[in-house]
């Protein structure tokens, strides 16, 4: 995190604040929610991932795996600049930077820490292959097993979350960086991809009150559209 500095294709009009740099996608709104629910200063820039502005050479230095969100926060630990990528990084540091949305005690962090992992790891992986069969490639991929596979796994997951909210608000006891991480995951599904009647969402409704819980939120109507093209 050394010899920093602001990219100049997207130069900060404000650069005391935190420089947010991303697109209005499942991984970028989890970013511009957070900030908005932790009422974090921030100047957004949008990358645009259809026309290659990830590829960039001066995005790439402050997310190598050249993918949205980053972050430069020109106020970090100790008063140095920091950049991150990957938006499970972005989110633990922005909780930890605010005492916000995650919890300190151990026990109760590491089982945020299980739920966020399980997000990375499944949900945004397989929600994601499943859009691309269903939504982009569906009249291009004559063989019916990727759909069939990353549907499935999609309703599973589901149902995985469904078990999990039984009786409860939130994922894990309050809302938090997990509830952020997750939710536009599932939106993406019935909203984006318009598969909420094919994916057959209302039988998951625990999942669906849940859902409709976090839309609500005045953080996150304002967060999800940040970086919108």
């Amino acid at each position: 995190m050394t010899n920093i500095s602001f990219p100049t294709r997207w130069l900060p009009e404000t650069p005391d604040v935190i420089q947010l740099y991303s697109m209005a996608t499942p991984n970028g709104q989890k970013i511009s929610v957070a900030l908005e629910e932790m009422e974090l200063a921030y100047e957004p820039h949008l990358i645009n991932i259809m026309s290659g502005d990830q590829h960039d050479p001066e995005f790439s230095q402050i997310s190598p795996n050249e993918k949205i969100p980053a972050i430069i926060d020109p106020n970090g630990p100790e008063g140095m600049m920091v950049a991150l990528s990957e938006s499970a990084a972005i989110l633990i540091y922005l909780a930890d930077k605010t005492g916000q949305l995650l919890p300190q005690n151990y026990l109760s962090r590491m089982e945020h820490m299980q739920w966020l992992i399980f997000q990375m790891a499944h949900i945004g992986p397989m929600i994601g292959q499943f859009g691309h069969f269903y939504k982009f490639m569906r009249d291009k991929v004559k063989d019916d097993y990727p759909l069939e596979r990353y549907s499935n796994e999609t309703r599973r997951l589901l149902g995985v979350l469904d078990k999990r909210l039984e009786g409860r608000k939130f994922i894990v006891d309050e809302y938090s960086i997990v509830d952020i991480s997750i939710v536009p995951w599932v939106n993406c599904c019935a909203e984006f991809y318009e598969a909420w009647e094919y994916l057959e969402m209302e039988k998951f409704a625990n999942v669906e009150a849940w859902r409709r819980r976090i839309n609500d939120r005045p953080a996150y109507i304002k967060g999800k559209d940040v970086c919108s093209l």
